[in-house]
């Protein structure tokens, strides 16, 4: 590698820190336009509004996104005169409405402020996109150069998003230290990904830890201590592992087996399951193909403890969808970095294992 950039989130976290935004928006522009998912906007709005009182900042409009990460929607949003005559695109909301708003902001050169609603996943502060087919298949990843340019966690729209998409994001979240780790075995690692690996190993215990306690918090729509500790961890502390340790060609240890099942299992008829709740499988699935039994059992109690899936039948799968999710997976950028190591029928067989050990802890 010549020379190359990093860039790492900026953000503000706690109840009501969308006071911040025009303070961090004072050098970018005054002029945003609000982009996210309809329930997002509804719950957010008020908050957005109140953040920019009193300031020179004024909010264009607010435009539902779509229902789905895809480039169709990209592009009706890339020609919307409202984005393109805003300074700063605020992106609010899940994933697939932050991916979207990632996209957009870097087609039209924008800046771009990331307001999470919700504790599921990285993707407010990341550089890489998850994009997907009309049909709500994976398609692919887009790469950007940075991430964005600052995201605003507020902790109490967390506490009162539906619990299920927080319980789901603790299973997403499981995954970043196991499939860091695994996909850079025995990899002689360069300065950014080694400290990517080495952040991704403080990802697994805060969940252990405080997750039950955030659980019921999230339930009760209550923010607390436990609840920003793993918000934080989903969001930013996995964040900056996939930062440090994605690139489009030079290197990628951001995901391994875990996603490569999640991927895989869109394409399995019956299938069924939020993100994080299949790549919660996927982990087990990881840590059995590894021969980490012990750590294995382990997670699998864990996820039975909040009800994550520790068998295929828990995701509306069985046996027969093994090969599909298997010949998927090889054909994916996950599977680059351990392709060496790992056969289509040795991950089969761990998953096919790992079906069997979930089974018996019904």
């Amino acid at each position: 590698m010549g020379n190359y950039n990093v860039y790492l989130p900026n953000y503000s976290v706690g109840a009501g820190c969308y006071s911040e935004i025009p303070k961090v928006a004072r050098r970018l522009g005054n002029k945003a336009i609000v982009i996210g998912g309809r329930t997002a906007i509804d719950k957010a709005k008020q908050a957005l509004l109140d953040g920019i009182s009193g300031s020179d900042m004024k909010i264009i409009d607010f435009i539902v996104y779509g229902d789905d990460s895809t480039y169709e929607n990209v592009d009706k949003l890339v020609n919307d005169e409202r984005v393109k005559n805003a300074d700063i695109i605020f992106g609010v909301g899940g994933g697939r409405a932050v991916d979207t708003t990632k996209v957009v902001a870097d087609k039209l050169d924008k800046p771009l402020f990331t307001f999470p609603t919700l504790g599921s996943n990285c993707a407010a502060v990341t550089a890489i996109c998850v994009m997907y087919n009309e049909d709500h298949t994976f398609k692919e990843y887009y790469y950007l150069e940075g991430p964005a340019d600052h995201t605003f966690i507020d902790t109490q729209i967390i506490a009162e998003s539906p619990e299920d998409l927080f319980w789901a994001g603790i299973g997403d979240a499981l995954s970043k230290e196991c499939e860091a780790v695994y996909s850079s075995e025995g990899v002689n690692l360069g300065h950014t990904p080694l400290m990517g690996v080495g952040v991704s190993k403080i990802c697994t215990d805060p969940l252990i830890k405080y997750g039950k306690k955030a659980l019921e918090d999230c339930k009760n729509n209550q923010d607390s201590e436990e609840l920003k500790q793993v918000a934080l961890d989903i969001i930013i502390s996995t964040g900056i592992v996939s930062n440090l340790t994605t690139t489009e060609n030079d290197y990628y240890y951001n995901s391994s087996l875990a996603h490569a099942f999640y991927n895989g299992s869109t394409l399995v008829e019956g299938a069924r399951g939020l993100h994080g709740e299949v790549v919660s499988f996927g982990v087990l699935t990881l840590l059995t193909c590894a021969g980490e039994i012990e750590k294995r059992n382990e997670i699998a109690a864990f996820n039975k403890s909040l009800g994550l899936p520790v068998c295929l039948a828990d995701l509306g799968i069985d046996k027969s969808g093994i090969p599909t999710i298997v010949d998927k997976a090889v054909t994916l950028v996950e599977w680059n970095a351990i392709k060496d190591r790992v056969t289509k029928e040795m991950f089969a067989k761990a998953i096919a294992d790992c079906d069997d050990y979930g089974m018996s802890l019904k």
